[in-house]
């Protein structure tokens, strides 16, 4: 068991770590920009880098579509328009400022940390889109700091991409089409609403450079929200002005984070200059307004939520086949990817049964942005969703033209869209299933709770509540029942209205303005129908009372007058039945209440005394669960009817009811059943809650067990770290042995061969230089940049000229060779050709030698001479 536990809890772990965003990993000192090109691309990145200083703080990263057949030169071609340093990217690679970085032919590239990652292409595709993998990941991993340019190109590629780094408050740069050889990427990128700035490419750099100098002022002088509300709440009346919207209900902390950016878009010194910008310009207005409504959303974005609400959705085909329909209400649809993506999936639902054929499928689907509604109507969207949605789903639901995907009518006659503010517009009522997905995250908490009071009041009893995967219910829980915390399901719990706040709930357009028609009856002063009244007269005047419960006890509804069975207790009001039965009754109303909600079916509590002042009164407690009308079901009814006897002193009770049977055995019996059945329940009652305690302490025994389990996991942990760090320390001295022995002997060799003075050539395998001593430099003219060439290429100050062949000789022939050889100014050396040894017997190159012998040459010569002079 502690076991299985301790898996289960690793598990958990290892859950939570996944899905934790990375604020806290790597650095973010610097911009990273992502730049995406594709066909005519190597001309706009020419203009780009030549224009870009080589001190500019930034890291760049080259995405382009390479032909994974032909080996890359990209930078090689790069490195000639700009000073930085340029490599292909490779894995684990850090992305350091003032370098470029480029996508190698045949691979996905990713990055976590700032640290670059290739992924292989496993299935390739006819459409592939490495900028919008490469510009989703930079932006989940740098956060406001990422940086997305888009250059010539052919197609859509980075158009989702771009969503994606305006979510995390990037920054998005489009070459203007007009200068780009291809223009399709830069124009589905401005389609998008979403560009920064559009300029040509040999501009890009001014903007980007400016951008980056207002980002790193406005870093060194936050906005603070606690000292400009003032000039945020002028932002909010322009805004409300000239939209309609107010966005007062919004986190302060998103409003800011946009504002900022749109400060240092101008350039401006702060926040009060933006407001009075605003003022002069409208045209900003919209852009701000635009800005606040970024709607990042993708088809069946967090595919394994779909796939649990999908699961969910099967299961109640039956319930809509009988009911005949399905409303569904998606709140925030930006441009309607996730609105189809409902309609897909219940599609699928409805096709697996015969039965569903006939449902009405109703699917509303709302935004503020108009713009946004407009394309959603449109259904048209770029070739690269082919990355979010199953091949199978693309050709059943999709038709191909040109370069969009078009929704097939089977799909789009399901959805009607319609501008809508969630916070101020009338919902749409009685529904099935809500979508409200990435919406409230962006809200305040108050907020949040009004609109999930909202979808409460609107939804029917058991309805769905479908949320984003950041987004939870806080303090409302109890308004909903958990179907799934992964996928963020739930599902409607009944509650009185009377327990919920529907004060600031948008007004629902219904019941208003009803015009009574001809040969309908008059209605009383007080808009009631003289039926209305009578049907009301009668039920106070000949009806018992009764009140109307849910299933915690909560009164809902008070029928008659109660007050003989029920008493408000003292202290703070608590409308509670439990709390406000009199004595005599509260423990049958509870015990008959928990028999009824068991067995489900009405119970008979006959002959109960309840006591007020100093008489009894006899009654009959009903308890009776309703399941229709659907608005009452899962509520109870409690009836408190009284017996004929009528109210008796104290003292005359057990006449009354010894005259009514006749006999004392017989007032006895019924008593003795009565306690039994007390007994009976009290007895259930222990029992229920003797199981309740063992179920509690079982829960609290795992718990226990889990914490153990994780305390030894931690500690564990520590032993293993505390063990890598021994052996990292261990390491770390080898290495600076090594290092230190490694230095001693290069300063010993180095030593040696000047001590020598002897001139010393190192050649590899292809005779290109790989070190020399200093004496080489009189024989052959070296400079330190020649490390590298080829011998073949340097000029040497030797009379012979066959140096080249003699070591490609040695090379082959592995035999060495000593020749004596003379300089233009007349020395002479002895010239030794020797294979050159590793330790490990491997021949890597040669060793050329160059011995003087100048001397000892002009001492030969002297003494030929004297000879021959005798």
């Amino acid at each position: 068991m502690i076991r299985k536990n301790r898996i289960i809890k690793k598990q958990k772990l290892n859950n939570v770590r996944r899905n934790q965003p990375d604020r806290d990993f790597g650095e973010r000192s610097f911009h990273i920009v992502g730049i995406g090109a594709s066909a005519g691309g190597m001309e706009a990145l020419k203009q780009f880098f030549t224009n870009m200083p080589p001190d500019n703080g930034m890291g760049f990263v080259i995405v382009t579509h390479l032909d994974p057949t032909h080996k890359g030169m990209m930078p090689e071609l790069i490195q000639r328009y700009t000073k930085m340093p340029v490599a292909q990217a490779e894995d684990g690679m850090r992305v350091q400022p003032n370098k470029v970085y480029i996508i190698p032919p045949n691979k996905f590239l990713s990055i976590l940390h700032g640290t670059l990652q290739l992924f292989d292409i496993i299935d390739p595709q006819p459409l592939r889109l490495p900028i919008d993998y490469f510009f989703r990941q930079l932006a989940l991993d740098q956060l406001d700091r990422a940086v997305g340019i888009i250059l010539s190109g052919m197609g859509t590629d980075g158009t989702l991409g771009i969503r994606a780094v305006k979510e995390k408050m990037g920054l998005v740069m489009v070459q203007d089409p007009r200068s780009a050889e291809f223009n399709s990427m830069p124009k589905s990128a401005i389609e998008t609403n979403l560009v920064d700035y559009v300029a040509p490419a040999e501009k890009l750099p001014e903007e980007l450079l400016s951008y980056r100098r207002g980002f790193a002022a406005g870093e060194r002088k936050s906005i603070s929200a606690g000292k400009h509300d003032t000039a945020l709440n002028k932002i909010f009346i322009l805004l409300r002005e000239q939209t309609g919207h107010d966005f007062s209900g919004y986190k302060n902390s998103t409003i800011f984070r946009r504002v900022e950016r749109r400060v240092n878009v101008h350039k401006l010194a702060g926040i009060d200059p933006y407001v009075r910008f605003l003022q002069e310009n409208k045209q900003e207005v919209e852009i701000l307004f635009k800005e606040l409504l970024i709607g990042v959303t993708s088809f069946f974005r967090d595919p394994q939520a779909w796939q649990e609400l999908k699961v969910k959705l099967l299961k109640d085909v039956d319930v809509w086949s009988k009911e005949k329909e399905f409303r569904v209400w998606v709140a925030g649809c930006s441009s309607g990817e996730e609105a189809y993506s409902m309609a897909i999936i219940i599609r699928e639902c409805l096709e697996t049964k015969a039965a569903a054929a006939g449902v009405k499928v109703n699917i509303y689907a709302t935004d503020i942005d108009k713009n946004s509604i407009e394309r959603a109507r449109q259904g048209k969207y770029p070739k690269n969703i082919a990355a979010d949605i199953d091949p199978e789903r693309l050709r059943k639901y999709f038709s191909e033209s040109d370069d969009v995907y078009q929704i097939k009518p089977v799909i789009r006659e399901m959805v009607v869209f319609a501008p809508q503010n969630l916070i101020m517009d009338p919902p749409f009522t009685k529904l099935d299933l809500i979508c409200c997905r990435n919406l409230l995250i962006y809200l305040t908490s108050e907020m949040q709770k009004k609109l999930i009071r909202l979808f409460h009041f609107v939804l029917k009893p058991a309805g769905t509540l479908f949320l984003g995967s950041s987004e939870s219910l806080g303090g409302l829980s109890g308004l909903f029942t958990v179907i799934s915390n992964n996928g963020k399901l739930f599902a409607r719990k009944y509650m009185p209205y009377s327990r919920v706040d529907l004060s600031d709930l948008p007004t629902l357009a219904v019941g208003r303005g009803v015009v009574p028609k001809m040969g309908e009856p008059k209605t009383a002063k007080d808009g009631r129908g003289t039926a209305e009244l009578a049907e009301r007269l009668l039920l106070d005047r000949y009806s018992p009372p009764a009140v109307l419960i849910n299933e915690c006890g909560d009164i809902v509804f008070v029928s008659g007058s109660t007050g003989k069975y029920l008493e408000l207790p003292l202290g703070k009001a608590n409308i509670n039945i439990y709390a406000m039965a009199r004595a005599g009754l509260r423990e049958e109303v509870s015990a008959a209440i928990r028999r009824a909600l068991s067995r489900k079916e009405e119970i008979l509590v006959p002959g109960l005394k309840v006591k007020s002042g100093n008489r009894y009164q006899i009654i009959d407690l009903i308890v009776k669960p309703l399941t229709r009308p659907e608005n009452v079901a899962g509520l109870l009814l409690i009836v408190f009817k009284e017996s004929a006897a009528g109210p008796v002193k104290t003292e005359k009770v057990k006449r009354v009811r010894g005259a009514k049977h006749g006999e004392r055995l017989t007032e006895l019996e019924e008593e003795l059943k009565i306690l039994r059945e007390k007994l009976q329940n009290t007895v259930q009652d222990m029992e229920t809650t003797q199981e309740e305690l063992k179920s509690a302490n079982e829960e609290l025994q795992s718990t226990n067990e889990e914490l153990q389990s994780t305390n030894e996991e931690l500690t564990t942990s520590k032993e293993e770290m505390q063990s890598t760090n021994e052996e990292l320390m261990t390491v770390n001295a080898e290495l600076e042995a090594k290092n230190n022995e490694l230095t001693q002997t290069s300063n010993d060799m180095k030593n040696l061969l000047d001590s020598t003075d002897i001139a010393t050539l190192f050649l590899d395998n292809d005779l290109n230089i790989k070190r020399y001593t200093p004496q080489a430099t009189k024989i052959i003219n070296l400079l330190a940049g020649d490390v590298g060439r080829s011998v073949a290429d340097l000029v040497p100050t030797l009379k012979y000229q066959e140096l080249e062949r003699d070591a490609r000789e040695v090379l082959e022939k592995l035999e060495k060779k000593e020749i004596e050889v003379e300089t233009k100014d007349g020395k002479w050396y002895i010239m030794r050709i020797i294979p050159y040894r590793t330790s490990s017997n491997v021949i890597d190159g040669v060793v050329i030698t160059f011995t003087n012998i100048t001397r000892f040459r002009s001492g030969g010569d002297c003494l030929r001479r004297k000879i021959n002079e005798r």
